[in-house]
């Protein structure tokens, strides 16, 4: 069986509050341990009225208090808009508090807009230290080292798991280059999934902190107990993917019937493009379409995520997707 992890962007639906939205993560993540999800994961978005986790690490140590077994991380934190060392020890603080359970994915892109970036302080060429600041963030998190001026206390020697997320090959060139493992971002970017997986796997070098090539593969999931229930929760997602490319962000809309009614055939052909690697509908459908992406990526863990407006509906889906991926043991990872 491979591993399969849950990625929550704490959604706020149309008509819910984001007190609403951090409760039904707390929600959403108890039933997930119970279920057999390896990990927890949520993302740093800024300025987004749909997305409640903008303070990830804060709703990391949330999620974490609430549960007792799975791992609870980011994925990603934005690192060009934070510091290294308040990094370290924001992490370092969580892994103290509950060691053994923090995982730690940084990511390369703002995750938000040009007036945001300007907000948090950061300056616009940030992300072209991308890789100097994964290697100093790793120093903070790692043992001591003689002569070592600065310090993340908590942080220091905690080796809280570095992940690099990515959605291109820039992601893959890194991770391979420090051993650190590698997620792709494919639930909304696959286009360049096979190429970086194999640049990944091909030219890794093992490190302290892996021996060998490890890949996670980010997927969406709308299960339901048929496949046109499936279908319809899934038009929250398209709409929100719609709205996003066409400037009109907002909370998470309402499934409709017919999504072609809302919008023209070009926005919807680049929203099912983006949606490329997901499964859809009842336990058996999603059971064949999780199996054909396996066969395809060969990812050694998978990560579940996708948008669905009821928290009650979001929960039977994940639920269902653990399922299948518990008792139809799908093929494994190389």
């Amino acid at each position: 069986m491979i591993p399969f992890s849950l990625l929550d962007l704490a959604p706020v639906p149309e008509g819910s509050t984001t007190a609403e939205a951090l409760a039904n993560t707390l929600d959403l993540a108890r039933h997930a341990e119970s279920w057999g999800y390896q990990r927890f994961w949520l993302a740093e978005h800024h300025n987004m009225e749909g997305i409640a986790s903008a303070a990830t690490a804060v709703v990391i140590g949330a999620v974490a208090a609430a549960t007792r077994r799975i791992r609870v991380g980011a994925g990603g934190i934005m690192l060009p808009n934070h510091a290294p060392l308040m990094v370290a020890e924001a992490f370092g603080t969580l892994e103290t508090l509950h060691p053994g359970r923090i995982d730690l994915g940084l990511g390369r892109a703002p995750g938000t807009d040009g007036p945001t970036l300007r907000a948090l302080r950061r300056y616009a060429g940030a992300a072209d230290r991308f890789p100097q600041d994964v290697v100093e963030l790793l120093g903070y998190l790692g043992d001591p080292q003689p002569g070592q001026t600065v310090r993340a206390v908590p942080g220091q020697g905690t080796q809280v798991p570095v992940w690099i997320l990515g959605s291109s090959l820039f992601g893959a060139q890194l991770a391979a280059q420090l051993g650190l493992p590698y997620a792709f971002a494919s639930h909304f970017a696959p286009a360049a999934a096979e190429e970086a997986i194999a640049l990944y796997r091909e030219t890794f070098r093992p490190s302290v902190h892996l021996g060998r090539p490890r890949v996670m593969l980010a997927a969406n999931v709308f299960a339901a107990e048929t496949d046109a229930e499936g279908r319809y929760l899934r038009t929250s997602m398209e709409q929100a993917f719609a709205n996003l490319r066409t400037g009109r962000p907002g909370k998470l809309p309402r499934p409709v019937e017919d999504i072609t009614k809302l919008y023209d055939a070009l926005t919807l052909r680049g929203v099912n493009a983006a949606l490329a690697v997901t499964a859809t509908g009842a336990p058996e459908s999603v059971r064949d379409q999780l199996q054909a992406i396996i066969a395809r990526y060969r990812p050694d863990e998978l990560i579940l995520t996708g948008m669905i407006h009821d928290h009650r509906a979001r929960l039977r889906s994940f639920e269902i997707a653990a399922e299948v991926l518990r008792s139809e043991a799908p093929l494994p990872a190389d």
